[in-house]
């Protein structure tokens, strides 16, 4: 998310999408004292990126690892770009507005409070992309000849050969992402939970591009393969 550019939009982020996840009142709790835990006090717009950041490690991790249990994914090593426009567009309402998008809405009102402004948003963002990248190792049975076949052919060109990104397209890093957060972020790009509103330009990209796995068997086959390989380095 460039400081003084609101690129809004998820980029050509690939497939990422989610069978509905309902939160039981144990994981909802939980994800609101989480969110207690961020809409704690935090310093002025000169405060460094780490100092902004403690505001969020109670739901991403000290090292921005990230928490499947909360929704929270991994941060850590991904572009600061993407990381700036997502949270710009989080504190303007581009995402997480949706009145289905709970967590979502949960990540719109933490930076609303914890950024202040653009300088707060440039300082945490140049923090988490220096981190240590997150390894995910595959959950469940997959097709990895599938998963490269389907992942080359409608993901690669914009996500990398190696999901690593490709910031000249606007596109994540999507190595090191958890399976339930892909899923969710697919499911809301396909039913425009995110990517619908028209100041959103990579986001509508994204909601395009997320039509193009036809079951959720070809989107468990490419999320294996992305955390194989990632995994395998």
């Amino acid at each position: 998310m460039p400081p003084a550019e609101n690129k809004q939009g998820a980029g050509f982020q690939a497939p990422t999408g989610e069978i509905e996840v309902s939160m039981r009142p144990s994981r909802m709790s939980r994800s609101a004292a989480c969110l207690m835990a961020c809409l704690a006090s935090v310093g002025t717009s000169a405060a460094t990126g780490q100092q902004v950041y403690a505001t969020c490690a109670a739901c991403h991790g000290a090292r921005a690892e990230g928490n499947p249990g909360l929704g929270a994914p991994a941060l850590a090593g991904q572009q600061v770009a993407y990381l700036q426009r997502q949270l710009l567009n989080f504190r303007t309402g581009l995402r997480g507005s949706h009145k289905d998008d709970t967590y979502g809405a949960q990540m719109r009102a933490a930076s609303q409070v914890a950024l202040p402004d653009e300088k707060a948003i440039a300082a945490v963002a140049t923090y988490i992309a220096a981190l240590p990248r997150t390894d995910v190792k595959p959950a469940g049975k997959f097709d990895a000849r599938n998963g490269n076949n389907l992942y080359q052919g409608k993901c690669g060109a914009g996500h990398g050969g190696q999901a690593e990104g490709n910031e000249a397209l606007s596109a994540p890093r999507l190595a090191g992402l958890d399976a339930a957060y892909i899923k969710r972020q697919h499911r809301n790009f396909g039913k425009g939970l995110r990517g619908a509103q028209p100041q959103d330009r990579y986001g509508k990209q994204m909601a395009l591009m997320a039509t193009t796995l036809g079951s959720e068997r070809e989107l468990d086959d490419v999320i294996g393969y992305i955390q194989a390989f990632e995994a395998a380095r």
